[in-house]
């Protein structure tokens, strides 16, 4: 079977215009499921996989497909990997203990505690907002995330946090990789890896031994040296990015189907997982096959790369009907956004959706009437789907902030403490 003509997907280029990639997944899907991609100077190439039934089967199925090789496009060798592994890079009962130390933190009910906060948050937020026109991104989408994740480090430095996260993620492009060789035994090799470890130890040092009931010491009772290191790098990045960004596209999405911004607030629950679905905030994670394996004619072999590409999945045609139709009351949303079917499943999954759920539920009441301002700048990367300035502003005579068009649930908002 012939395949069309596709982009190099291992060259993060190809994913700035929002068009690009989304064409080749579909042609993919429909020509070539096992799809072998070169890596020209920067890898000996990967398989991409691209059906969601493939995608459900490989993640759960870490025997066959490990993450402990890594779960980025990135070659690292083993000296590399013994120094740089995290939560991300175990399989096994390795992956289950580092897992257990924070689980309790994250189950419906912890996470349900935070949502009086979340309310005064988001509050805040919109009372602090003064001007007609701004970005989405840096205003709302990146603040609110951080500020949850602070809170549950007991952390102040929100801003370090966020600009430490941008640096790391810019270092998903393989051409800075390249020129960063001084740093290979850093996450992504990027040199503020060094600066959140040195931030982390600092805070550990103080809390160790104590009985405080944040994040951080919880880790620090528990670990020490690169696996407490590796683990408070993993929070600050995965707790912060991939939350943001999928805010940013929600509310792109929300922008270009107004007529949906109403029944989200009908369907909130429906909405938040057509959300999810929708924005994709990572586009792949990547395993490594430890045997060689038949898939659709093909041989895999032991130490290939294959990626899985979860950004595809969201769009397959054989499990959502219309894919490119973005519905709110979308019934029996079986994404794969937070890596179903495997034991890597998003240990936040339940903070995330009551953060976005929140959000617009506040939100959209008092911001009705926002609309673009600017062209959308996405990130170069094609690792995570992040959106990096996104200027909007309220429609002529819409009304400000301060004013809602109808009551948010829950619209008594205490202080944030």
């Amino acid at each position: 079977m012939s395949t069309p003509t596709i982009c190099d997907l291992s060259d993060p280029g190809n994913f700035l215009d929002g068009v690009t990639p989304w064409r080749a997944f579909d042609e993919l899907r429909a020509h070539d499921p096992l799809h072998w991609q070169d890596e020209g100077a920067h890898g000996r190439g990967f398989w991409s996989l691209t059906r969601h039934a493939d995608i459900v089967k490989v993640s759960a199925d870490p025997v066959t497909f490990t993450s402990d090789k890594f779960t980025n496009l990135e070659e690292v060798d083993e000296q590399q990997a013994a120094r740089r592994r995290s939560m991300l890079e175990t399989d096994g009962p390795r992956h289950r203990e580092l897992r257990r130390l924070l689980v309790r933190d994250f189950t419906a009910r912890a996470v349900a505690g935070y949502e009086t906060f979340l309310r005064g948050l988001v509050g805040l937020t919109l009372d602090n907002l003064k001007t007609t026109e701004f970005d989405f991104v840096k205003e709302i989408a990146a603040d609110f995330p951080i500020n949850v994740l602070a809170r549950m480090l007991d952390v102040p430095d929100t801003q370090r946090l966020i600009d430490w996260g941008n640096a790391i993620i810019e270092n998903t492009d393989p051409e800075k990789l390249a020129d960063n060789e001084a740093y290979r035994d850093l996450p992504f090799r990027s040199p503020a890896a060094q600066e959140v470890f040195e931030y982390g130890r600092r805070l550990a040092a103080r809390r160790r031994g104590g009985d405080g009931t944040d994040l951080v010491s919880k880790l620090a009772r528990e670990l020490d040296g690169r696996d407490f290191d590796n683990y408070f790098l993993l929070l600050v990045v995965a707790g912060n990015e991939t939350t943001r960004h999928a805010i940013s596209h929600s509310m792109m999405a929300l922008m270009e189907h107004p007529g949906q911004r109403e029944l989200f607030l009908e369907h909130p629950g429906t909405g938040v997982e057509e959300c999810l679905r929708w924005s994709s905030p990572v586009y792949h994670f990547r395993r490594t096959a430890t045997r060689d394996v038949e898939m659709y004619g093909k041989r895999i072999r032991a130490g290939d790369k294959v990626v899985m590409w979860f950004a595809s999945g969201n769009r397959d045609e054989r499990v959502f009907a219309e894919p490119y139709r973005f519905d709110v009351t979308r019934a029996d949303n079986d994404h794969l956004t937070f890596g179903k079917g495997g034991p890597h499943y998003c240990l936040g999954a339940g903070l995330a959706r009551l953060e976005l759920r929140v959000l617009f539920e506040e939100l959209l009441p008092r911001l009705p009437g926002l609309e673009f301002a600017g062209p959308v700048r996405r990130v170069r990367s094609n690792f995570i789907h992040g959106i990096a300035e996104l200027p909007v502003r309220r429609a002529p005579g819409a009304p400000g902030p301060g004013a809602a068009s109808r009551p948010a649930p829950g619209a008594a908002r205490p202080s944030a403490p």
